[in-house]
């Protein structure tokens, strides 16, 4: 084992923005299985959504001198500073989804959002045809969405047929109610509507409740990025308009992430960024697959898991 595993015991400080959502649980629980695994020990700090409290762990998590820091989500602006402290005290970083440039010191990884975007929006287009209107979802500031809307506003470009008649969406601890709010009076004033571009499962989610309270199902569907067990639910029950989903396994992508961090650590990474390769599941495939959950799933499409991505020998058990 490479130093500094074979020294003893190995910390990381995992540094959260968003921490509420089947997500952010699903990615959590796969960075503490693989910690578990690598012996690493965890000290996980939730800034709940607040950019300043995100920013003061971040300060805090450098004072606390861990052998690595990895951030799950954030703004570059306000985690310039502890960034800066961390490059000083030699600690690497790895950044899930932050807007950050990748630097020797700072990996970043993603998801492969433009292929996840180009797909739904393909499969959107089948549908609707070129001639439609559309409600999108999107809040800019995020760097998962700030990717997928680079596709969707270039997609928009090329079929401009489609009329995207308003665009709604709010990030908070709520975000599921609060889109449904936004959707359902989006919907009530455009009552051609045959499409929601949701990317992101919080937003699909909330475009579906939207869509079943006014009985639009059979007009109205919902194109969404993400997946989890309580998705499958959503997606799979009947009239369900949520029809497709771009998407990884967050169980998967926290495992890399801290197998990324360890690796980091040991000095052991050529390169500075990273990409989850996705799937894209439709709602038939689903049903059909009588998928209800998402062990399920990841037997039905085994690329959603990768175990051997970013894993050395030594991290065997």
């Amino acid at each position: 084992m490479p130093a500094p595993f074979s020294d003893g015991e190995v910390t990381v400080a995992v540094v959260r923005q968003l921490n509420v959502g089947d997500v952010y649980q699903d990615w959590i629980d796969g960075v503490q299985q693989q910690a578990d695994e690598l012996g690493i020990k965890l000290d996980v700090y939730n800034a709940d959504g607040d950019n300043a409290k995100q920013a003061l762990y971040m300060e805090q998590a450098v004072a606390s001198k861990p052998d690595g820091i990895l951030i799950g989500w954030g703004f570059g602006d306000s985690l310039a500073p502890g960034l800066k402290l961390a490059e000083d005290a030699g600690i690497p970083v790895v950044s899930y989804y932050v807007q950050v440039e990748p630097s020797e010191n700072v990996l970043a990884m993603d998801q492969g959002d433009d292929l996840m975007m180009k797909e739904i929006l393909a499969q959107m287009l089948d549908h609707t045809g070129e001639d439609a209107d559309i409600i999108y979802c999107y809040v800019p500031g995020y760097q998962a969405l700030d990717n997928r809307d680079v596709e969707y506003q270039s997609f928009l470009s090329e079929h401009s047929g489609l009329n995207q008649v308003a665009q709604i969406g709010v990030v908070s601890s709520n975000t599921a109610a609060e889109t449904a709010d936004q959707a359902k009076a989006a919907l009530t004033a455009n009552p051609n509507v045959t499409a929601i571009v949701a990317p992101w499962d919080e937003f699909a989610k909330g475009a579906v409740l939207a869509v079943e309270e006014l009985g639009l199902q059979d007009k109205v569907k919902v194109y969404g990025i993400d997946i989890s067990t309580a998705d499958i639910a959503v997606m799979t029950k009947d009239g369900s308009p949520w029809v497709v989903t771009g998407t990884t396994d967050h169980v998967n992508v926290g495992q890399v992430s801290m197998r990324t961090m360890a690796l980091k650590i040991a000095d052991q990474v050529d390169g500075n960024v990273l990409s989850i390769p996705p799937a894209i599941i439709t709602q038939d495939q689903l049903r059909a697959a009588s998928i209800q959950n998402m062990d399920q799933l990841i037997a039905e499409v085994p690329d959603l898991f990768t175990p051997d991505l970013m894993r050395a020998p030594w991290m065997a058990k």
